[in-house]
């Protein structure tokens, strides 16, 4: 069992744009998950403002077209582009120091950016950190992915999930889903818990199917509801999401 040790606020807005779920290792027992303070307490429900077009298996044959005026980007460091806005999703391309790209979107509850890059034909999601960017992103419109879009999924969400709580801890359970080891990527979180009095969106990638258990902290004191939800994640792309029956504090 998986356990999030506690988190001081000086340290959530730290994000990394590095590690691939098909290369990770298995978590540390003191990892902690890519997270950032919601100043405003968003409807969890709340559709996508976009939708996410690129997959992994699409090679769209039309050039990528260059928005005028939008921000760019020139990455500073050898990094990973993803499918969504943390390191917690999928790979989606290699970036190497001196890649450029443009700007289309920011992420709805992160600061990562949703960029079209020169040398690739769709658009994916890069940390700030690995960037040096010009011009004005804030001005840019904000977006949550689609994960139902990227790629396919074979297999399923995970079946049987369930949530304990015993103080501010909260433990959520899984059913194995067996997958072939070249498709294995594991299981992917997605949630908002609340800790010392920030609701957190919060995201949480398991490298392999055999892990079935996490333990996060989540206390009382937010305006929002803490909730969840868990994917099935293959090479392919992510299944649909089971909802986690969050336990109230």
């Amino acid at each position: 069992m998986k356990k999030l040790v506690p988190l001081a606020l000086s340290a959530i807005f730290i994000l990394s744009g590095c590690g691939s779920p098909a290369q990770a290792t298995a978590p540390a027992d003191t990892a902690t998950p890519v997270i950032v303070y919601i100043t405003a307490t968003p409807l969890p429900s709340q559709p996508p403002t976009h939708t996410f077009t690129p997959a992994p298996t699409e090679t769209p044959t039309a050039e990528p077209t260059q928005t005028p005026g939008a921000p760019t980007v020139t990455v500073n460091k050898q990094a990973h582009c993803r499918y969504g806005p943390s390191a917690a999703y999928l790979h989606a391309a290699d970036l190497f120091a001196g890649d450029k790209g443009t700007v289309r979107y920011r992420a709805l509850y992160s600061n990562w950016l949703y960029v079209q890059f020169d040398k690739i034909t769709y658009s994916c999601w890069v940390a700030p950190s690995v960037v040096d960017v010009a011009g004005d992103v804030s001005k840019l419109e904000k977006f949550e992915p689609d994960l139902q879009r990227i790629g396919s999924n074979m297999y399923g969400p995970p079946p049987n999930v369930q949530a304990s709580r015993s103080g501010d801890e909260v433990t959520i359970t899984w059913d194995q889903v067996r997958m072939t080891a070249d498709d294995d990527r594991g299981y992917l979180i997605e949630a908002f818990v609340c800790q010392d009095g920030a609701y957190l969106w919060w995201t949480e990638s398991f490298p392999e199917q055999d892990f079935t258990s996490y333990t996060v902290k989540d206390e009382a004191g937010c305006a929002a509801p803490s909730w969840g939800r868990i994917y099935t994640v293959e090479k392919h792309g992510f299944s649909q999401p089971a909802e986690i029956p969050w336990p109230a504090p």
